[in-house]
């Protein structure tokens, strides 16, 4: 694991101040979304076919700020749609860093190079570009043919100029694990800082729906993967660098049994702060204190929820394998020393015979934007860059 000590240290100092005050739910990540609109429309997203109405909203610096400090999570991921559309992108950063919050920018990177005038290199900002394999199976990823040799031009750029620089890799069941082995040992040549990898979920929105990976797919694709990446290291290559704990890689492997934590890693968006996750939408709370509290966090998660049956999203499991980490740190400091198992039986799975069916209520809050949009009058046109 890369990830720097400064904030491995901080994070770690959180939690401990989050146990001594009793907390039992606490972020650690908060998933600020200022804007839905981007400039690609990759078939395996479900973040961006909302109305024109909604995609050219966006949330004020303030809306933003207020956010984070209500949260108080210490890290503070920015996605989208794509951040850099949004013209005070650069400001919301550089106020995030002056708090001492470890952002982390995700983009695309199209539009990098023409952007990047907009930050400073420090020791809590890093730009998180999103890449899923080399140029042929990113280009289809994203179904644009170019992305991929744009990104790795402003990957390369970003890091001439100093920033901490790390890609976000989302695989479906169209992954080859020697592809993937591939495109790992190229981004340590390019000199990445490190990788976030996770098997991508269903988004009810998403326009392709055919090519997302079951629980077992998933055990048996990252098995291999990992098989891959320790015979690399026995012929001489660079070991790949991780930004995400060994347990967690290890429960991608098959080999923890792990219960979701949606609480770990919120969302705030222009809807409010979603619940029950930055996934699944089913209903948004106004204040961060009612998504906590009036959310019944037991209705979700694996094996109680249909909707959450495939998930083995980061955002749902890393904070369930951080407060892992916290009560077992010798069992995550000897995965992190001989290496994820990658042969032998896997962990038990959960029971998913009483899981509750899926609901589909994704439109809900979309009509209900839609109506306060066309009762103010105004369409937020002018808002985004």
């Amino acid at each position: 694991m890369s990830v720097p000590i400064r904030q491995q240290i901080d994070v770690a100092f959180y939690i401990i101040k989050q146990k001594l005050r009793g907390k039992k739910r606490f972020p650690l990540v908060l998933m600020l979304e200022p804007l839905f609109r981007c400039n690609l429309a990759c078939p395996g997203c479900g973040k961006v076919d909302y109305p024109a109405e909604i995609l050219n909203r966006r949330l004020s610096v303030d809306e933003c700020l207020k956010a984070v400090d209500d949260c108080g999570a210490p890290i503070i991921s920015i996605p989208g749609g794509e951040p850099l559309l949004h013209h005070e992108i650069g400001e919301i950063v550089s106020r995030l860093i002056v708090k001492k919050k470890y952002v982390t920018l995700c983009t695309n990177a199209q539009i990098l190079e023409k952007k990047i005038h907009l930050f400073k290199p420090s020791p809590y900002f890093n730009f998180s570009v999103h890449l899923d394999g080399l140029r042929e199976d990113h280009d289809r990823s994203v179904n644009l043919n170019g992305a991929y040799d744009r990104a790795e031009a402003a990957i390369r750029l970003a890091l001439a100029k100093g920033f901490r620089v790390t890609i976000n890799c989302t695989l479906f069941n169209t992954a080859a694990p020697q592809r993937v082995a591939d495109f790992f040992d190229r981004m340590m040549e390019l000199g990445l800082d490190d990788i976030t990898v996770s098997p991508g979920y269903a988004y009810e929105r998403a326009v392709d729906q055919g090519h997302f990976l079951s629980r077992e797919a998933t055990k048996k694709m990252f098995r291999e993967i990992f098989r891959l990446g320790k015979e690399r290291v026995k012929a001489g290559k660079p070991k790949w660098r991780f930004s995400q704990s060994p347990l967690f890689m290890d429960f991608l492997a098959g080999n923890q049994t792990y219960e979701c934590t949606p609480w770990g890693i919120p969302g705030y968006s222009i809807f409010g702060w979603q619940r029950p996750c930055y996934l699944i939408g089913e209903g948004y709370a106004k204040t961060y204190g009612e998504l906590m509290d009036g959310t019944d966090w037991a209705k979700y998660g694996a094996g109680r929820y249909e909707k959450c049956a495939n998930c083995m999203v980061h955002c749902g499991y890393e904070p369930t394998a951080a407060e892992d980490a916290f009560r077992h740190p010798f069992k995550m400091l000897k995965i992190a020393l001989q290496g994820i198992r990658t042969e032998g039986p896997m962990a038990p799975e959960l029971d998913f015979s009483k899981q509750r069916p899926a609901e589909f209520v994704f439109s809900r809050h979309v009509e209900d934007m839609l109506a306060k949009i066309k009762g103010t009058g105004k369409t937020g046109q002018d808002k985004v860059a």
